[in-house]
């Protein structure tokens, strides 16, 4: 259901790591949980940033919700579709649906997050 070649943060956000860059996203759990997305604040270029902090905000039908970045660095790239197609996020939040692109601070930190198996298991503990 969530692939295994990322790292989960607890706020339902996700790091994809290629090298000392990672790509973050929301989980296809946060997505669900929004309902419609219909439109989200995308964060600066080249702002740094530290794990643990909301970066922007997505607003859906349902509710408007923080982005909370997974790891530290700075911001390199943010995904400028989501500007006139914010659905993207709903229909692959996975692929399509990434929200920036990071330079890694400490790439040490994405051991800290859990892998798809343990978000996973987190998910169904919190629906209890």
């Amino acid at each position: 259901m969530h692939p295994d070649d990322r790292r989960y943060h607890k706020e339902h956000t996700w790091a994809k790591a290629q090298g000392n860059k990672a790509r973050i996203g929301i989980t296809d759990h946060a997505q669900e949980a929004l309902g419609d997305i219909v439109f989200i604040e995308l964060p600066e270029i080249e702002l740094p940033v530290e794990a643990g902090v909301d970066i922007s905000e997505i607003e859906s039908t349902k509710a408007t919700a923080s982005v909370i970045v997974p790891v530290s660095g700075t911001i390199l790239a943010v995904n400028e579709d989501l500007d006139d197609s914010p659905e993207i996020m709903n229909e692959d939040p996975y692929e399509k649906g990434w929200i920036a692109e990071i330079e890694l601070s400490d790439p040490s930190e994405l051991e800290d997050l859990m892998d798809s198996s343990d978000y996973e298991r987190f998910v169904e503990e919190e629906s209890d």
